[in-house]
């Protein structure tokens, strides 16, 4: 009786690893196929990084940086239009997710992705942009101000994160960005994910707006969701705090414009933590505090972020 019992046990193991492989390999398929590279590649000694360029070469530069679980879809689907009327604007996929690989399978910082930025950046023909990244993106950002200076006109910080806060880690984060432990949680997000998971999860970034219609079909979860997309992600936010410890200290020598845009109502990244010390920090910083405003300015309010472009624009003495 026990032996049957094993067996059964043992078999439904078998089937359940096997109906995981293929769900997940079915989601890795439906992202190639529904969400393919919508831009072009350059490469960065040997790297290849995905970006999308709207606008005129002849006009002031702003490069795009998104955050956290985001690829160049979350720019694209409303504020890189409307800057491009005025500016030549490069959304990058940041290493690791959309459709640029990851550089490596830990250890990447925000360091290594604004120089890896900077580089392509300049490959393309885009220099001394004004650089706008939001959450996740807004530390790239700050690291790129620090870093590159002499390829940076402006730093715009959406909602950015850019200090490090307390509290404890994520578990959550921390198992996925295990090597043992993350590669097998991936797998199981990835095959297993509830199209409430997802409505869930991106109401949730939204808080206390709604993110606005068309939002979910277009931003290309089935690219958030791939195994590899899960797990660059989950080191990038499990590494991240040390690595604003080590960069915050430097942003008093920063002489560059610097315009913040947050919401008071972000649950996400504080603005009391990250953007409000900013302002102390940085001489001539300005912050513009979004009253009941959540995570997502750039989707919620977008003219407050492009004023915010077009004063860096006008304080680095691009217009």
């Amino acid at each position: 009786m026990l032996k049957w019992i094993g067996l059964s046990l043992l078999t439904l193991l078998i089937a359940s690893v096997v109906a995981t492989l293929w769900k997940v390999e079915q989601r890795k398929a439906t992202a190639k196929s529904d969400f393919p590279p919508d831009g072009e590649f350059t490469e960065v000694d040997g790297h290849p990084v995905h970006y999308v360029s709207m606008g005129a070469a002849d006009r002031p530069a702003v490069v795009l940086l998104h955050g956290a679980s985001g690829n160049t879809r979350d720019f694209t689907f409303d504020l890189a239009r409307r800057l491009a009327s005025d500016y030549r604007v490069v959304v990058f996929d940041r290493p690791g997710l959309g459709h640029t690989p990851a550089l490596a399978p830990n250890g990447v910082t925000i360091s290594d992705q604004a120089a890896l930025l900077s580089k392509a950046s300049a490959n393309i023909g885009v220099l001394n942009p004004i650089v706008a990244g939001q959450s996740f993106g807004g530390a790239v950002t700050m690291a790129w101000a620090v870093n590159h200076p002499d390829n940076i006109a402006a730093a715009v910080s959406i909602a950015g994160a850019t200090y490090p806060w307390e509290g404890g880690f994520s578990g959550f984060y921390a198992r996925l960005a295990d090597p043992w432990k993350g590669p097998v949680v991936a797998r199981l997000i990835s095959a297993w994910a509830s199209e409430d998971y997802v409505a869930d999860s991106i109401a949730g970034i939204f808080a206390p707006q709604p993110a606005p219609d068309g939002y979910a079909a277009y931003v290309g979860v089935p690219l958030v969701l791939r195994p590899s997309s899960l797990l660059a992600n989950a080191q990038q936010r499990h590494e991240l705090r040390p690595q604003l410890a080590a960069l915050a200290p430097q942003y008093k020598n920063l002489t560059l414009p610097v315009e913040i845009v947050h919401g008071d109502k972000d649950t996400t990244v504080g603005i009391n933590v990250h953007s409000t010390r900013m302002v102390e920090d940085i001489p001539g910083a300005n912050l513009v505090a979004l009253e009941g405003i959540g995570h997502m300015p750039h989707h919620t309010n977008p003219e407050d972020v492009i004023a915010a472009i077009d004063r860096a624009a006008v304080r680095a003495g691009l217009r």
